[in-house]
């Protein structure tokens, strides 16, 4: 049984249709990320997985209950992180975590027990008794995601959680994240952050304009702009077709090489990478082709997306009308 399933989610505001047709699966203790730019409808699907929203068509469970038809249940089994921290500045850090246990109706020193046990988890023992007024972004995010835990749920979603934060946060968030995972919390992680998507997921979800255009493992969508190249610069433009040559022929491709007078570089597909470089690097000498580079190029997700795609990741117009959102959060 997957831990959260959608079948044909759709969903439309309006004339503006935010998913087309939303299929996708999340084993258990696993990363699913949601990939793709503002609008693309990844915060729509999340809506409707978490219950704040009802699709206009399809199904979805999670811990195999229905979406739609048990709620109240599947708020019980989950836990989610908007894409900005929803807390109350007002109030500590215990104050916050304290709270949220109540709400969840847990007995007054459990949840006192729970809020410790959470401050401590996330490195905010220190600041536990400050107001929140005055923390940082990052412990914002951090006592963010401890409150969607309190509860301990099976299933945790992130919407867009790095966002806004600097470099240091964002790189100790997704150690936070893997380790959540490793204790056996499955996550569907959306991201507009190609590098992140990269680093977190286990499979991968490519979703534009309300619609699934690819699946698989990171490797996997990589492997679907061609793969791994070989770009090799020499010294003498005149030497770029003899290199092109003896380049097809070590690698055992015809045509498909890129050539560029200006940067003096040849580009072509290669495998076994690892291995190739020392080689190549014999076999110009041999011919007398004075090399001043090799390079192996492996594609990124941003290659993947703008393959998939034909533009890059740039955020598009918001997904869900300003006013019609604010109807939601309340």
């Amino acid at each position: 049984m997957y831990a959260v399933e959608a079948e044909g989610l759709t969903k439309s505001f309006g004339d503006t249709e935010a998913l087309r047709g939303v299929d996708l699966t999340v084993a258990p203790a696993t990363v699913l990320g949601l990939l793709g730019p503002n609008g693309a409808g990844k915060t729509t699907t999340v809506r409707i997985l978490t219950t704040l929203l009802k699709a206009d068509g399809g199904r979805a469970t999670v811990d195999g209950v229905d979406v739609a038809a048990d709620p109240r249940s599947v708020r019980a089994r989950i836990g989610l992180t908007g894409q900005y921290a929803a807390v109350d500045e007002r109030l500590t850090g215990f104050e916050s975590l304290e709270h949220v246990g109540r709400l969840f109706h847990l007995r007054a020193g459990e949840a006192k027990r729970r809020a410790t046990e959470l401050l401590e988890r996330f490195d905010l023992a220190d600041a536990g008794g400050r107001v929140v007024k005055g923390y940082s972004g990052g412990m914002r995010r951090r006592l963010d995601i401890a409150m969607s835990l309190v509860s301990r749920p099976s299933v945790l979603f992130l919407d867009e959680p790095t966002t806004g934060l600097d470099p240091r946060s964002r790189l100790g968030m997704w150690d936070l994240i893997e380790e959540l995972v490793a204790e056996g919390t499955t996550t569907l992680l959306t991201t507009q952050y190609l590098d992140e998507a990269e680093r977190l997921a286990d499979d991968i979800v490519v979703i534009d304009h309300g619609t699934v255009i690819a699946k698989g493992t990171a490797d996997e969508l990589k492997g679907q702009t061609g793969g791994d190249r070989l770009e090799v610069t020499v010294a003498r433009a005149d030497d770029l077709d003899r290199t092109a040559e003896l380049l097809q022929d070590r690698c055992a491709v015809t045509g498909g090489e890129r050539v560029d007078p200006e940067a003096r570089t040849v580009t072509i597909a290669a495998s076994d990478t690892h291995k190739i470089v020392p080689g190549v690097v014999r076999l110009l000498d041999d011919a007398d082709i004075e090399v001043v580079d090799v390079v192996v190029r492996r594609p990124t997700l941003d290659d993947v997306f703008l393959k998939l795609t034909g533009h890059v990741a740039e955020p598009e117009v918001d997904e869900m009308p300003p006013a019609r959102e604010e109807a939601t959060r309340r």
